[in-house]
C-alpha cells in the first residue's frame, strides 16, 4: 500500500515537472518571438521616421502591454477576492448549520432549558438575539468596507 502511494506521488511529480518544463519552454519561445517582433518594428520605424520616433513607438508598445498586463492582474485579483468571499460565506453558513444539527449541542440546550425553565430563559434569549443581531450588522458593515479595494 505504501508503495502504491509513493508511485502515485512519483507519477504526479513527474507529470508536473514535464508540464512545467514545457510551459517554461513555451514562455521562452514567446519571449524570443516578441523580441524579434519588437526589433523588426523598431527597424521599420527607424528607417522610415528616425531614431527618436522609433524609440517612442517601442516605448508606446511596451506601455500598452504593461497596461494590458496590469488590467489582467487587477481583474484576476478581484476575481480571487470574490471567490474567497463566497467560499468564506459558504463555510460560515455550513459551520452554523452543522452546529445546530449537532446532537450534543441540542441535548445540552434541552438540559439548560429544563434546568432554568422556559419562562426565565425567554428574556435572556431575546436579549441575546438582539445583541447577536447588532454584532452581525456591525461585522457585515466592516467586511463590506474592507472588501472594497482602494483605488
Amino acid at each position: 500500500m505504501l508503495q502504491r502511494i509513493i508511485d502515485g506521488i512519483s507519477a504526479s511529480t513527474g507529470a508536473t515537472v514535464r508540464l512545467t518544463s514545457l510551459a517554461a519552454g513555451a514562455a521562452f519561445a514567446l519571449l524570443v518571438t516578441t523580441c524579434f517582433l519588437c526589433a523588426a518594428a523598431f527597424i521599420s520605424v527607424l528607417e522610415k521616421y528616425g531614431p527618436v520616433q522609433a524609440c517612442l513607438s517601442g516605448a508606446g508598445i511596451f506601455f500598452l502591454l504593461t497596461l494590458a498586463a496590469a488590467g489582467s492582474y487587477w481583474g484576476y485579483k478581484r476575481e480571487v477576492q470574490r471567490r474567497a468571499r463566497i467560499a468564506a460565506e459558504r463555510a460560515a453558513k455550513s459551520a452554523a448549520q452543522s452546529m445546530l444539527a449537532d446532537p450534543m449541542l441540542l441535548a445540552t440546550g434541552l438540559q439548560i432549558v429544563r434546568a432554568i425553565g422556559i419562562k426565565r430563559l425567554l428574556p435572556i434569549l431575546a436579549i441575546g438575539g438582539v445583541a447577536l443581531g447588532i454584532l452581525a450588522s456591525r461585522t457585515g458593515v466592516s467586511e463590506e468596507v474592507s472588501a472594497e479595494p482602494a483605488e
